[in-house]
């Protein structure tokens, strides 16, 4: 089992920053890919961003040059750097690891999600 945690969320006022954590738990060899989606009142849930054990990173048009994504592959965590946040970026942020390999070398299923944390940008 695979469990995520997200925090950092919160009320921010626009043009302001706050950074997102999410720690990955269990008995886990390897995460392949972590990322980042999130879902605002009425609309489905969007990807982020994401970001591949070997650092390669694949971010939404919309955060392009405001957001930035990384990882502590040895403490198994994935981060979100928000700058330049606007009111549309107001939703729910959702942890996601993929491609997980258990310590005892078990292919895990294919995704795990965390519960999310809310990220409310307003004046």
């Amino acid at each position: 089992q695979v469990q995520l945690v997200e925090s950092g969320g919160g009320l921010v006022q626009p043009g302001g920053s706050l950074r997102l954590s999410c720690a990955a738990s269990g008995s886990i060899f390897s995460i392949y890919i972590m990322g980042w989606y999130r879902q605002a009142p009425g609309k489905q849930r969007e990807l982020v961003a994401t970001i591949s054990s070997g650092g390669t990173t694949n971010y939404t048009d919309s955060v392009k040059g405001r957001f930035t994504i990384s990882r502590d592959n040895a403490k198994n965590t994935v981060y979100l750097q928000m700058n330049s946040l606007k009111p549309e970026d107001t939703a729910v942020y959702y942890c996601n690891a993929g491609g997980i390999v258990s310590a005892t070398m078990k292919r895990l299923k294919p995704d795990y999600w965390g519960h999310g944390t809310q990220v409310t940008v307003s004046s």
